[in-house]
């Protein structure tokens, strides 16, 4: 499939689905995310008999583009929900997994959707899982996450992208965001106001070194005071979205409980 097409993974035939009421689980990648990285997580719910789409953000859409403003996710969410309907998944429960901010750049746009937009408003979100998210505006945390992204790129062509992204976040994003909100309000800022209100499971760790585990539990007590149910698990040692590989056997189990806690809950 082309580089901005999810990718979709069948763990059990759509009378299996239908007979046991199983989820279509989506997997939002974290920024420079791999294909193989999310089809491990996949695992965890196909052995389930869930339907897995796996789809990761450009992440030159998530340090530059939506760093100065630009929505240039909105389409690419109203494109992975308009693929329910494509593959007629449209009447299923759908569950979200969310890794990192670059997954919840593209989940705060599909819950927007969800809420605003007709087409999509029957749609039945059962749930969502984030790992390693969400975070505030952390500088040194971005700089971290984008200069593993760019990996053994050209050493000067890395050091000029990671100064271009030090000079937008801190202009755009810190100097002027006073006066640019009211036009793009940033993602956390709209994560803790967003109008959903089924289960959230967030899966973080204190040893985080690129998402702060002060903002994730700031974002917890404010979903818990707008009432949504709300379950946390701090792994306390794990590093950034490595908590399944830190911890597999807990991490599974954490996964499927909630997933199937949720789905009881459905009438």
């Amino acid at each position: 499939m082309p580089p901005d097409s999810p990718e979709g993974s069948v763990g059990a035939s759509a009378k299996e689905v239908n007979k046991h009421n199983l989820p279509v689980v989506i997997l939002l990648g974290w920024a420079g995310c791999r294909d193989q990285y999310l089809m491990k997580y996949s695992t965890i719910y196909l052995k389930k008999g869930c339907i897995v789409i796996r789809y990761t953000a450009p992440w030159r859409l998530v340090f530059f583009s939506e760093s100065m403003g630009i929505k240039s996710l909105q389409k690419l969410a109203k494109k992975l929900l308009e693929l329910l309907f494509d593959y007629e998944m449209d009447t299923r429960p759908l569950l979200f997994h969310v890794f990192s901010n670059g997954g919840v750049m593209l989940y705060r746009y599909i819950v927007e959707l969800l809420h605003t937009h007709q087409q999509f408003q029957h749609l039945r979100v059962v749930g969502t899982v984030f790992d390693s998210a969400p975070g505030r505006k952390n500088l040194k945390g971005g700089l971290r996450a984008l200069s593993v992204v760019l990996g053994s790129t050209n050493v000067y062509v890395k050091y000029f992208l990671l100064l271009t992204f030090a000079v937008l976040v801190v202009t755009l994003r810190i100097l002027l965001y006073p006066l640019t909100r009211f036009v793009h309000e940033n993602h956390y800022d709209a994560m803790l106001r967003q109008p959903s209100s089924w289960p959230e499971l967030y899966l973080y760790s204190k040893a985080d070194g690129v998402i702060l585990a002060s903002d994730v539990e700031t974002m917890i007590e404010a979903r818990r005071q707008h009432r949504v149910p709300v379950k946390a698990v701090d792994f306390v040692t794990s590093a950034h979205v490595s908590h399944f590989r830190a911890y597999p056997a807990l991490y599974v189990t954490h996964c499927t409980s909630f997933m199937y806690s949720c789905l009881g809950s459905l009438k």
